[in-house]
C-alpha cells in the first residue's frame, strides 16, 4: 500500500517551511501564504495553516534503506536531536524486523525514520535527503481502536499484525495506518495522542479523509 499524497495541519507554516527545506533537504513543490507541500520520497506531504489557536501534531515514520540506519542516524543528528526512550535514542523492533529512530519538527511532529529489513531495500551510495523514501506509517487516533480497524479492513486494508486495543498496525510495510487509542503517550515521546485531521490519498484507492465524525 502507497501512500501518495497526505494532508496534515500546522499552526507553524512559517518554521515548517524551513524545516522541512532547509534541514531535512527536501523539495518543495508548490507553496503559498498557508500551505506548503514538499516531497518525500513518492509521497507528497501538504501542510496546511491552521487556526491559530490549535496546535495540531501527528506521528508519522518515513522509510529508509534497511542497511542504512548508521548513516541516516549520524546525518539527521548533525541536524536535530533525536528522541529517547528509556535513555536510548535507537530501537529495533524484532517482531517488525525493522530499526528506528525518532525526532520532531517545529509542530511537535513525531517523526519516525524507520529500516524495514524485510523490504530489501538496501543501497550502496552514501545516505542523504534523497533517501528519504516515502511515508510508511500515520497515526489514527481514536477513543475506540478495533472499531476503526474494522473500517479499514473493510475497505480492504487488512491487519498488519493482530487486533489490540492500546495500538493496531492496519496495511503493509510500505503504507501503515497506525490505530492508537487517543491519549495513549507515543513512543519515543511525552506527547499523549490527540485527534487532528488529515487526508490521505493511496495509490488505487479513493482518498480518505479523517475527521471528527470518523472517530
Amino acid at each position: 500500500m502507497k501512500f501518495k499524497e497526505i494532508s496534515l495541519l500546522t499552526n507553524r507554516i512559517n518554521e515548517m517551511k524551513n524545516f522541512y527545506r532547509d534541514i531535512l533537504e527536501l523539495r518543495i513543490i508548490t507553496q503559498s501564504s498557508d500551505y506548503f507541500t514538499v516531497k518525500v520520497g513518492f509521497t507528497s506531504v501538504t501542510f496546511k495553516q491552521s487556526p491559530v489557536d490549535s496546535e495540531p501534531f501527528y506521528h508519522f515514520a518515513i522509510n529508509i534503506p534497511e542497511n542504512k540506519m548508521a548513516e541516516a542516524k549520524f546525518w539527521i543528528q548533525t541536524k536535530v536531536e533525536l528522541t529517547k526512550e528509556e535513555n536510548l535514542d535507537e530501537v529495533f523492533f524484532k517482531s517488525w524486523n525493522a530499526h528506528a529512530i525518532y525526532f520532531e519538527d517545529p509542530s511537535g511532529n513525531i517523526i519516525e525514520l524507520i529500516a524495514r529489513h524485510n523490504l530489501k531495500n538496501g543501497v550502496e551510495h552514501n545516505f542523504s535527503s534523497e533517501d528519504l523514501l516515502n511515508i510508511s506509517e500515520i497515526g489514527v487516533v481514536t477513543d475506540e481502536v478495533i472499531p476503526m480497524v474494522r473500517k479499514l479492513n473493510e475497505l480492504g486494508i487488512p491487519n498488519w499484525k493482530e487486533d489490540s486495543e492500546g495500538l493496531t498496525p492496519v496495511g503493509d510495510e510500505m503504507g501503515l495506518f497506525i490505530i492508537v487509542k487517543s491519549n495513549r503517550r507515543w513512543y519515543f515521546s511525552e506527547q499523549a495522542a490527540k485527534f487532528h485531521p488529515f487526508s490521505i490519498e493511496i495509490e488505487g484507492m479513493d482518498k480518505l479523509t479523517f475527521s471528527k465524525k470518523t472517530v
